[in-house]
């Protein structure tokens, strides 16, 4: 398996897909059933393979990652051959962002001396999905990217 199997919730709301996908190879209900009673492994290896599979789809069209901790925020455009990096970091121990007040702090004080931007690129491995899996294993979530784009008009305008 290459990326994460996916939990019981996320395959009973794909419950339609993986039946197709099930049809694909040929194989129907009735099968499936005696694949689950008696091979239990055939059926572990099937669900991995489907996982696998819907990981792929979301990771092509993800375009954005946020990852939010106590002091830093992390925006990452997701573009063709590299990631591009937005780094919000906060200079001071007594502010949260991850908390309501902490980025209400953050929203209103974004020229405050103990806010700093980094700016950043990395071209991506020879898997970029599995780049951007590692991301969200570490905590990043996809986004449309509306934080990114804000951020992004906000540090080319001090450049």
């Amino acid at each position: 398996m290459k990326y994460q199997r996916l939990s019981k919730e996320q395959f009973e709301e794909l419950h339609v897909e993986f039946i197709n996908f099930l049809a694909t190879q040929s194989i129907t209900a009735d099968e499936w059933d005696e694949i689950k009673n008696n091979k239990p492994e055939v059926a572990e290896d099937e669900l991995d393979v489907f996982s696998d599979l819907v990981w792929e789809g979301v990771l092509n069209k993800a375009k954005y990652l946020e990852h939010f901790s106590k002091d830093q925020i992390h925006l990452f455009e997701l573009q063709e051959s590299q990631m591009q990096l937005i780094a919000v970091k906060i200079n001071n121990e007594t502010i949260d962002i991850t908390t309501p007040e902490g980025y209400d702090w953050l929203r209103n004080n974004l020229l405050n001396d103990e806010v700093v931007f980094y700016n950043a690129s990395k071209e991506y491995s020879d898997d970029k999905n599995l780049d951007k899996f590692k991301l969200i294993q570490q905590g990043a979530n996809i986004t449309k990217g509306d934080l990114y784009c804000y951020f992004e008009k906000m540090v080319s305008n001090q450049e």
